[in-house]
């Protein structure tokens, strides 16, 4: 580009005059243009690379595909503008090299004031190439639990089941529990009275489980009745357990709970609940 600019600069340079700014204008102009037409160009190879590597280095998360793919692409471009603006400068002899040295002073310290933001950048990156935790995943950070929404490079926002919106700084995260990667646990617990033929309720539950398995395909392993866990007050604790699919645990705890009202309800089966006997005073005395 700059052997371009001297072959411009004999033709039309002149000391002064309309030739001398007619220079600096198409100078300036064939900077500009050189600087958007090699942007462009190093966008399409950023966009052909990370589509050959899509496949085979990055997860099947389009959203951080796209969050890498964006960062790169304003990277280049700032240091490209960033260039062009010098090459303007020095085209009117302006000493680049003292305001080069007073942007480092500037940049220091903003560094130092801008240390959390350097943080969360730097984090963020790490979220996405360790891949921690991807968009649609529910997490927990510190006392915080929802899905992620969005997983930027400076933030994660996650929305709880209340759907409150909790916009998290990557610089924050530390401790992250990922509860949809690989199987998820549902745990149901049933409770029956004391008189009841525990053979009888056994055998009903382990029909709910297999019928239960056989038409949820959310379910992977079990349900399996473990049997009694606790002597209770009030009644016998019976646990049931399953592994589900991420994310389908309550749903099949839930489908789990109906089966064994209903399978309790046809065959008669009582559940302890609290009971409150009134007595009449008058009726008492008279007997």
């Amino acid at each position: 580009m700059n052997s371009i600019l001297d072959r411009i600069n004999g033709v039309l340079g002149s000391q002064g005059g309309y030739f001398n700014i007619l220079s600096k204008g198409i100078k300036i102009t064939i900077i500009l243009v050189g600087v958007h037409i090699l942007t462009k160009l190093v966008n399409i190879v950023i966009d052909r690379t990370l589509q050959r590597k899509r496949g085979r280095i990055f997860s099947t998360d389009e959203r951080k595909i796209h969050t890498i793919t964006f960062m790169l692409k304003n990277i280049i471009r700032y240091v490209f503008y960033f260039i062009g603006v010098v090459m303007v400068l020095d085209l009117f002899n302006i000493n680049t090299t003292s305001i080069l040295a007073t942007a480092g002073i500037g940049g220091l310290a903003i560094g130092f004031g801008a240390q959390s933001l350097v943080k969360d950048i730097i984090t963020g990156f790490f979220i996405l190439f360790e891949d921690q935790y991807s968009v649609g995943d529910y997490i927990g950070i510190g006392d915080l639990e929802g899905i992620v929404e969005e997983l930027g490079v400076r933030t994660t926002r996650i929305r709880d089941f209340s759907g409150e919106l909790h916009i998290i700084p990557n610089s924050k995260v530390d401790i992250v529990t990922n509860k949809t990667r690989g199987d998820m646990r549902a745990l149901v617990t049933v409770n029956i009275t004391y008189e009841e033929d525990m053979d009888k309720v056994i055998e009903i539950l382990d029909e709910v489980c297999r019928e239960t398995r056989e038409s949820n395909s959310d379910i992977v392993e079990g349900p399996t009745l473990l049997g009694i866990s606790d002597l209770k007050e009030s009644g016998i604790e019976l646990t049931i357990v399953a592994k589900t699919n991420p994310m389908k645990q309550w749903a099949v705890e839930r489908e789990l709970r109906k089966n064994v009202k209903k399978a309790f309800d046809k065959e008669g089966v009582g559940v302890p609940y609290s009971r409150f006997i009134l007595y009449d005073e008058e009726k008492l005395g008279r007997d």
